[in-house]
């Protein structure tokens, strides 16, 4: 994806972080994150936003299967079973943020930037974005990106961000 894309998708993530962190403050809800694929950058958009600290919770970056293990208590052999960029990976991933932080809300991504495959027969741009909230069913979405490494971290945040302000 060429700079003057990337610069696009960077300015749609920083207007759809400002919505979320205005509609959920003018609610009075909080929102937590497990980020693998992103690597913290949901976090960061979210806190780039003026009055995100009576929002943004915080966020667990768990980038490596044993960071899920031991962060968020993830079952190294589901993992396995079910493969690092999965539904049920996502799910769990939002499950046991929402459990472990108290947070009114939780979102979790999970998927595989590239440029390069892991070995797995997941194809490099998938993305799955998880959502779980206090009373209500948790949901995940799969989505495919394209372009760069950068440009699908982007995307995928733009996705995690739009999930969470779907679900109020």
């Amino acid at each position: 994806m060429e700079d003057c894309e990337f610069t696009e998708l960077k300015t749609r993530a920083e207007k759809s972080a400002q919505e979320v962190i205005k509609k959920l403050g003018g609610l009075s809800l909080t929102v937590a994150l497990a980020e693998s694929c992103t690597a913290g950058l949901v976090s960061a958009l979210l806190a780039g936003v003026s009055g995100a600290s009576g929002v943004l919770w915080g966020s667990f970056v768990c980038y490596k299967k044993e960071a899920k293990v031991s962060m968020l208590g993830l079952e190294h052999e589901k993992l396995t079973a079910n493969g690092l960029v999965s539904r049920e990976t996502a799910l769990e991933m939002a499950e046991e943020v929402l459990r472990k932080s108290g947070a009114d809300i939780t979102a979790a991504v999970t998927g595989l930037a590239g440029p390069n495959g892991d070995g797995s027969e997941v194809q490099v741009g998938t993305v799955w974005v998880a959502t779980a909230m206090k009373n209500k069913e948790a949901a995940a979405r799969e989505f495919h990106f394209s372009g760069s490494r950068n440009a699908v971290r982007m995307q995928a945040a733009i996705a995690v961000i739009e999930s969470i302000y779907d679900l109020t």
